[in-house]
């Protein structure tokens, strides 16, 4: 799951432990096009969440969301490699700068998502 108060996200049933976000951000960091990188929990049919992933990537930079999530599936678990990576123009900030991962998890972005308002993509690996 990713969900937990400290950062950690909790693994589902039958995984094998926590999911921490900043390494599977510093993986997607790893890929030269990535500018910024976050990674979240949203819920899915199962007890805990899915991994997902969204990066925006630096100016001039071209890739797509199966080249960012390429790494994670050479360095990470199984449990931890994003199910999903889109590609946004920019991450929504706080006026601090700090990524704002609950405006990533809303649903009003999964809406912009579903009517095509937001750019990006899916890396999907359905092997649980």
């Amino acid at each position: 799951m990713i969900n937990a108060p400290a950062g950690g996200l909790g693994a589902s049933p039958g995984e094998r432990g926590k999911v921490w976000p900043r390494e599977v951000e510093d993986v997607l960091h790893t890929h030269p096009a990535v500018r910024e990188a976050a990674v979240v929990g949203v819920p899915d049919g199962y007890p805990g969440e899915t991994v997902n992933a969204f990066g925006s990537l630096r100016p001039g930079a071209e890739a797509d969301p199966d080249a960012l999530a390429a790494p994670c599936g050479e360095r990470l678990a199984a449990y931890t490699y994003p199910r999903q990576v889109e590609i946004l123009p920019q991450l929504p900030k706080a006026a601090s700068g700090k990524i704002l991962r609950r405006e990533l998890r809303s649903p009003a972005h999964e809406n912009q998502q579903r009517h095509g308002k937001a750019g990006g993509g899916s890396a999907q690996d359905d092997g649980r």
